[in-house]
């Protein structure tokens, strides 16, 4: 595995006890509430493996908490997550999974408020370190660490062209792509991570072409 700082190495600044169980939790909790792109009202958490047996002494359902009300891993109020989430009057619940995933530091979390939801599985792979695996029913592999569009569109001939090519226009630099399906010719999400932010000009354009049908946009 390669680092590309020390920090990847002896962990990020944060509010521990764990880079894995804690920092690592907080932010795929705080991708989750990115991606949802609002606040919730209800939010199911489920924990898979090491996170299952040890979430209570490692504060990971605390972490995860703070990431969903938008916490920063060094965030101060980081160990009081649990009672302002209740507070705020955030419908919240705990689900220990036995089922044996991939990786060990798995979460699961649903975010729901009013017609809206998100499902978003995440792992944490230390260091504070994070990778999406999936969002909804696609399969994808999401760090957080570069601006990202998640662009959900039709399964179709000119889709990923149409966007490449807007992003392309502006010189934007893209890093890391990929694409999956729910099912042939229905609908797909393309998962761009940039070096840079893409202009909100670009991003309106991307949503106006034809077999466009959401994007949201990653940059924390």
């Amino acid at each position: 595995m390669k680092y590309r700082s020390v920090f990847d190495i002896i962990g990020p600044v944060m509010i521990g006890p764990s880079s894995s169980h804690t920092a690592g939790a907080a932010r795929i909790g705080l991708l989750a509430r990115k991606l949802f792109g609002r606040e919730p009202k209800k939010v199911t958490i489920h924990f898979y493996g090491s996170f299952a047996q040890t979430y209570k002494g490692h504060a990971t359902d605390v972490a995860v908490v703070s990431g969903v009300l938008g916490y920063a891993s060094d965030d101060e109020r980081i160990p009081n997550a649990l009672q302002i989430a209740q507070a705020g009057g955030l419908d919240l619940h705990f689900v220990v999974e036995e089922a044996v995933p991939k990786h060990p530091n798995t979460v699961m979390i649903e975010l729901q408020s009013d017609e809206d939801r998100i499902q978003v599985i995440g792992i944490s792979i230390g260091g504070g370190l994070v990778q999406i695996t999936q969002v909804d029913d696609f399969q994808l592999r999401l760090s957080g660490e570069s601006p990202a569009l998640l662009i959900f569109h039709q399964d179709a001939y000119g889709a990923i062209a149409s966007v490449t090519q807007l992003l392309a226009y502006e010189q934007v630099n893209i890093n890391h792509m990929e694409v999956s399906r729910s099912d042939r010719g229905k609908t797909a999400l393309m998962v761009i991570e940039t070096d840079t932010p893409v202009s909100p000009d670009i991003v309106k354009l991307i949503t106006r072409q034809p077999l466009i049908r959401k994007v949201i946009i990653l940059d924390i």
